[in-house]
């Protein structure tokens, strides 16, 4: 679901970015505004919690691979707005560091991850959870279908922005500049693998979250909890959970195949990768040469570990372990910056704000 860069337009993507600018504006304002100190470790873990489920690539129909986002669990966790910020911040890391999405192409994603996808888990799971006791089963449930809606409403999303691409952007014989195929192909190949594999994944996930956050720290899913001074508490015991999975994250390279939407502009002069490009998309043959528009765009950044492979590393396990650590590093240095502004920012005593 992390789209590249080359397969939307510029004008598209400067679309995305001004529908996605205002809701980053008003996240961060809130964040600054409603977010005490305390509560930046909480943030910061789920947001590297974010990054790093991302990592774990699941196999589905058509041979290629999706994955969790979490989004489900930073919504009900932090509330929508502080989640826009959470997502958005894991998703520029993965742009910027890994190439994973693309930065012409970070206001979509976090528009359909981020924004989307957190009002979508935040709505339906207060909507589903009603005022039932915070120790509920009709919670976890409501968590999961949240998780489980959200996920399918973003993968819609980012469906719709692919497919228009050959309608609105094509050359004089209607070859596309961009995403090649259009929405008749992109909607089902896009939410065929997310109604199912990774729509499934993301609510057992969440709901098995907030099942231990139940067990472990309940007051954390009261309304307004966030208020309180037990975020610390909760943050490390995510924290735990954070570093099970930064080990196990090698396990994401077992799935082969790459995410629809996501092949490399040198994937569509490949023989193999042009008939598995055809595979994923109802068996429609991709155009005969790489797109003029993406083959342009997709040399727009270069980051510095691509695909979550360090080039001084030759493990490729152990390089992707790394990256999963360089990531939440990051992470954590960007909330450790953003709690010292709040401080900064904070009238002292005696000050009127």
């Amino acid at each position: 679901m992390h789209i590249p860069d080359g397969y939307l337009s510029p004008s598209t993507c400067a679309v995305t970015y001004a529908l996605a600018l205002p809701f980053w504006y008003v996240a961060t304002r809130r964040l600054k505004r409603e977010l005490n100190t305390k509560l930046v470790p909480l943030v910061s873990v789920v947001s590297a919690f974010c990054f790093v489920i991302m990592m774990f690539n699941l196999p589905l129909p058509g041979g290629t691979t999706g994955h969790a986002v979490g989004v489900g669990i930073a919504a009900i966790l932090l509330g929508p707005w502080a989640a826009i910020v959470a997502i958005s911040l894991a998703l520029l890391i993965q742009a910027l560091f890994f190439g994973d999405g693309g930065l012409t192409a970070f206001g979509a994603n976090s528009l359909n991850m981020a924004i989307i996808g957190s009002f979508t888990a935040y709505g339906i799971y207060l909507v589903l959870a009603g005022r039932s006791p915070v120790t509920s089963l009709r919670r976890v449930i409501a968590a999961g279908l949240a998780g489980y809606i959200a996920i399918n409403v973003s993968a819609l999303a980012a469906a719709i922005e692919f497919g228009v691409q050959p309608m609105l952007f094509h050359d004089a014989s209607g070859a596309p500049l961009y995403a090649p195929y259009p929405l008749s192909i992109a909607v089902p190949a896009m939410l065929g693998g997310h109604l199912t594999i990774a729509g499934l994944a993301e609510m057992l996930l969440t709901a098995g979250i907030v099942a231990y956050i139940q067990r472990s720290n309940p007051q954390l899913l009261e309304r307004h909890a966030m208020a309180g001074g037990g975020a610390g508490m909760s943050a490390r015991g995510l924290a735990l959970i954070l570093g099970i999975l930064m080990v196990a994250s090698p396990l994401g390279l077992l799935a082969a195949g790459t995410a629809w939407g996501e092949w490399s502009a040198q994937d569509f002069a490949d023989p193999s990768a042009r008939a598995a490009i055809a595979g994923a998309s109802l068996n429609a043959a991709p155009p005969t040469a790489v797109p003029q528009g993406l083959q342009h765009l997709s040399t727009v950044w270069t980051a510095p570990f691509p695909d979550y492979a360090p080039a001084f590393l030759k493990n490729e396990a152990l390089g992707y372990m790394l990256s999963a650590f360089m990531g939440v590093g990051l992470i954590i240095l960007a909330y450790l910056a953003l709690s010292a502004l709040i401080g900064l920012a904070r009238p002292r005593d005696g000050q009127h704000a």
